[in-house]
């Protein structure tokens, strides 16, 4: 059995890069909260290619802004913008058409980013993470923080995502001094005492920061992550079910572990699925625990898995990794499966390659006979 270094990903910094703490997780930011404004569907007949539905959909804005419409310069903007977010979802290289239009995405943002919040929200996002031009993380704090503190009604449905993304950019001292407690500070806000309204990414980055050994506290990650996973986070669900699992924060319950795992799982949370497959392999059922590790294994690529389902990528890679080595074990051994060493060597390396401390650990586990 693999010894958590608590319940779930912890975001303990490891040191300095470049003037950014870099941590060991990479957090995400939030993407625009829904409001009532809506970019036009991109439906039409059957045989209407994808590229062609966005040709008409940037033809009907570019029509609404001569009518003089004030939300369509904005929602012009975010056509590009999720444009790209759907083109890299699937095609992880950046190329020079994605380069453009998150140029296209700044042009119509800037042009309105005075008299539309949600303008200005994508613009912090778009410099804080230097997406499609240079990073200019003050600039993006700076417009989170003027989101934060504005009194317009414009801005209310975006308040709690700004303070999440001023959290992210005080934990990571990146555009401001470092400060976790700051960090906590605004992600009590942004959680706003599990509100499903309010970020529920802060819900969740709540209950991986208790679990931080600096604020440590394994009944408020608990806490968080029950919130979170009531709210729909999937990440939190396979947490959860590990702090089930191992009695963490939590009394030790393994139905309720099963269950939020299996759900997890189920949903697409790959380090859900790696323990699944350690749970049936240390209980011997050895055709369970492969089956398992050959779906979890089937697609290695972890910064797309991420993508797809707004995980954590590290934690992605340790559960494939953690499924690639036990599916190597029952290759190797002849357990559930049948023996082949040509394939249990090619697991082996899959799980070293993405994640070589969790892969050593386990090795040397299997050495001294504890799995």
């Amino acid at each position: 059995m693999v010894t958590m270094a608590g319940p779930g990903p912890l975001l303990a910094a490891s040191g300095q890069v470049g003037g950014r703490q870099e941590a060991t997780l990479k957090l995400r930011g939030e993407p625009l909260p829904q409001a009532c404004s809506a970019l036009p569907a991109l439906e039409g007949p059957e045989n209407y290619s994808h590229a062609a539905l966005f040709a008409k959909a940037e033809e009907l804005l570019v029509k609404r802004i001569k009518d003089g419409d004030p939300l369509a310069c904005f929602l012009k903007g975010q056509l590009y913008y999720e444009e790209v977010f759907s083109r890299n979802m699937f095609f992880l290289h950046f190329s020079q058409a994605s380069q453009g239009l998150y140029q296209e995405a700044l042009i119509q943002f800037e042009e309105v980013k005075d008299t539309d919040f949600q303008a200005m929200y994508q613009l912090g996002i778009m410099y804080y993470d230097g997406l499609g031009i240079n990073e200019d993380p003050e600039k993006g704090v700076e417009y989170m923080k003027k989101i934060l503190n504005s009194d317009s009604s414009k801005a209310r449905h975006l308040k709690f995502a700004a303070a999440y993304n001023l959290g992210r950019a005080y934990y990571e001292g990146w555009g401001v001094k470092q400060s976790t407690e700051e960090a906590e500070r605004l992600w009590l806000i942004a959680a706003d005492h599990g509100n499903p309204k309010a970020s529920v990414k802060a819900q969740s980055t709540l209950g991986m920061l208790y679990s931080m050994s600096v604020l440590k506290d394994l009944r408020k990650s608990f806490f968080w992550h029950s919130e979170a996973c009531g709210n729909g986070n999937l990440e939190s669900q396979g947490v959860l079910g590990l702090m089930y699992l191992y009695g963490q924060g939590i009394r030790q319950n393994t139905k309720a572990a099963l269950e939020c795992l299996r759900g997890a799982a189920e949903r697409g949370n790959i380090y859900a699925q790696g323990h699944l497959v350690e749970y049936y392999y240390n209980r011997k059922f050895y055709s369970t625990a492969a089956a398992i590790a050959i779906r979890t294994t089937e697609n290695d690529d972890t910064d797309m898995l991420a993508k797809m389902t707004d995980c954590l990528s590290t934690y992605m890679a340790k559960g494939v990794a953690m499924a690639a080595f036990y599916l190597a074990r029952c290759l190797h051994l002849g357990r559930g499966v049948q023996q082949d060493q040509a394939a249990a060597k090619k697991y082996y390396s899959m799980a070293c390659l993405l994640d070589p401390d969790g892969a050593s650990d386990l090795e040397l586990r299997a050495n001294l006979g504890r799995i």
